[in-house]
């Protein structure tokens, strides 16, 4: 099932992009191991709750069809014998998307995200950006552009624990040096208080360094996919210090990767008790009362998400309020395919 799926999301995705990879220079090899060897391990990880819950109401049906529960029952085990085996490998599935999540699919997506950026994204843009960071410096430019690496309008401000400024700095244009704390400014104007007079000073170029790189400042929304568990803690609380917008989202990607692979429990055990019953439509109808649940799951799953991002619901909240729904579902069927 697994297979099945994948293949098919690779097959639209390479229709999508291929022109675009053939026209930027990469290789059949880069495509192949760089982008969609990562790519089918990121979404099938992701997806893997919702395979296995359409595998187990395709495999359970099968079992109802063929007559083979009811003698199971009929020998007098219990229904939570029946389902013991599928708890144990729900289990060791979980354990494993656990582990792919927060350590193995950030280093592949690190690759895949290098890959696309080199062959497939378009010039990165950043406006009206604003930040503080450690050491009580605020930093904002009005514009940035990935092509030609310039940032217009820049500013950093340097305040005291007083919550005085004590120096001014502002620039018509700025360059960072790639991979270091190194800078550029253009047509530079800057302002230290001091008593009894200010010092001020202009100069057409100044070479500095600040305790910060572009790098930090110009990322995509996408770039929690490539950090590990404790790189993602370290960064969301860097990003907390500054004050940015996009704390929550990354909240939700951390999250995600520990309450999707618990989804697992929840999805097993609504699909033994929709499939575990013979249905006058055979495993049509199970396979489709199943792909229903799973749009319902991930468009709650959305909508918390949404709101975690837009309407300030906390985070960790947001993203196990389907699976504590779902699973409030799945303690309903139980007891009433025990009955």
């Amino acid at each position: 099932m697994m297979g099945v799926i994948m293949i098919l999301a690779m097959v639209f995705d390479l229709a999508d992009k291929l022109n675009d990879f053939i026209q930027a220079g990469a290789t059949g090899k880069e495509i192949l191991f760089e982008y969609f060897f990562n790519f089918m391990l990121l979404y099938a990880n992701m997806f893997s709750p919702m395979i296995i819950f359409i595998s187990v109401i395709w495999f359970t049906s099968k079992m109802a069809q063929d007559t083979e529960i009811i003698p199971i029952w009929n020998s007098g085990r219990t229904f939570g014998r029946f389902v013991r085996p599928y708890m144990i490998a729900a289990t060791i599935l979980m354990l494993l998307s656990l582990t792919l999540n927060h350590f193995l699919v950030p280093r592949a997506n690190r690759v895949r995200l290098i890959f696309e950026e080199e062959y497939y994204w378009n010039n990165m843009q950043v406006n009206d950006y604003h930040a503080e960071f450690p050491g009580e410096q605020v930093v904002y430019f009005s514009n940035y552009t990935s092509e030609s690496g310039i940032v217009h309008g820049f500013v950093v401000e340097q305040w005291n624990e007083k919550g005085e400024i004590v120096s001014f700095l502002k620039a018509k244009t700025a360059k960072n040096e790639p991979g270091s704390d190194k800078w550029v400014l253009n047509d530079y104007f800057e302002r230290k208080t001091s008593y009894p007079k200010d010092d001020l000073r202009v100069g057409h170029q100044l070479d500095t360094t600040f305790a910060f790189s572009i790098d930090e400042m110009a990322t995509r929304a996408n770039i929690a996919e490539a950090m590990t568990y404790f790189e993602l803690k370290e960064f969301i609380e860097r990003e907390r210090d500054k004050g940015s917008t996009r704390v929550p989202t990354y909240e939700v990607v951390l999250y995600e990767r520990t309450s999707l692979p618990f989804s697992t429990y929840i999805l097993t055990i609504i699909g033994i008790a929709v499939a575990s019953r013979k249905k006058r439509g055979g495993i049509g109808i199970n396979i489709a009362i199943g792909l229903g649940i799973i749009f319902i799951y991930i468009f709650a799953m959305k909508v918390t998400s949404v709101a975690a991002m837009n309407v300030g619901l906390p985070s960790y909240i947001a993203v196990w309020v389907p699976n504590l729904l779902f699973g409030a579902v799945a303690y309903l069927l139980y007891r009433n395919v025990q009955r």
